[in-house]
């Protein structure tokens, strides 16, 4: 099956190339890779035109909706024509390594595979504490309470069946698109399935994430996730 690797980079011109090439290296499957540039000021859109014109599989396309990590991603599914869809984050936080341990999971039959910090051999490995301590609570009481198929529910670095993207309507403008999308996911009846990653810590540029600013939507889907696992049960009682 095609696979299409979705790149979301907004001013990551200190960290792009090193992505790219990381993904090159580390990812023995076929793919492409599709980078949208999220209205960067800065070098990012002309360092992946200047890479791309060395690599047949590698293109850069632009989100021309309102700035923002959920406009981005949908922009990039909409280009990503295969039938695996993986994002991977811009500023070298995601191991790429993973890619080909997740589609061994699809292989078997599973429609999304999530990579987990949470669980064994997946460490969280360097960022800020308070958001370490936010992401895992949110992903083990999610995972606790909603019997989802993995504890890192908003950890960006998933793979999708494109036919499971299809399905979904994109609400989210920022970052918990990721929870969105698993949660919909999973209440749809998609198979998911999680394996361990590591997580690193920005290394290179500065974060665009805003703690405070994003944790409404967070709990937008938190609750969401919960109230749909009580109408599931109401509903077979």
């Amino acid at each position: 099956m095609d696979l299409a690797i979705v790149v979301p980079a907004r001013k990551e011109e200190g960290a792009i190339g090193r992505t790219i090439e990381e993904i090159e290296q580390k990812v023995r499957s076929p793919h492409r890779v599709v980078v949208v540039n999220d209205h960067s000021t800065d070098r990012t859109a002309s360092i992946v035109t200047t890479i791309a014109s060395n690599h047949s599989n590698i293109e850069l396309v632009h989100n021309k909706r309102e700035p923002g990590s959920g406009n981005a991603i949908a922009t990039g599914f909409e280009h990503a024509q295969a039938d695996l869809v993986v994002r991977v984050m811009g500023d070298l936080c995601d191991d790429a390594a993973t890619i080909d341990l997740m589609l061994a999971k699809i292989a078997v039959g599973y429609d999304v595979v999530c990579g987990s910090r949470y669980t064994a051999g997946g460490p969280r490995i360097g960022g800020p504490r308070i958001q370490g301590f936010f992401s895992r609570f949110v992903g083990l009481s999610i995972w606790f309470l909603t019997a989802i198929g993995t504890r890192d529910v908003s950890n960006a670095f998933k793979i999708y069946r494109k036919s499971v993207l299809d399905s979904i309507r994109i609400e989210s403008r920022s970052i918990d698109v990721s929870m969105e999308l698993a949660l919909k996911a999973h209440f749809a009846g998609w198979r998911m399935t999680e394996v361990p990653t590591a997580g690193r810590g920005r290394t290179e540029g500065h974060s665009k994430i805003r703690l405070f600013r994003i944790a409404r939507g967070y709990l937008k889907w938190y609750m969401w996730g919960i109230v749909s696992r009580v109408r599931n049960r109401i509903c077979r009682a």
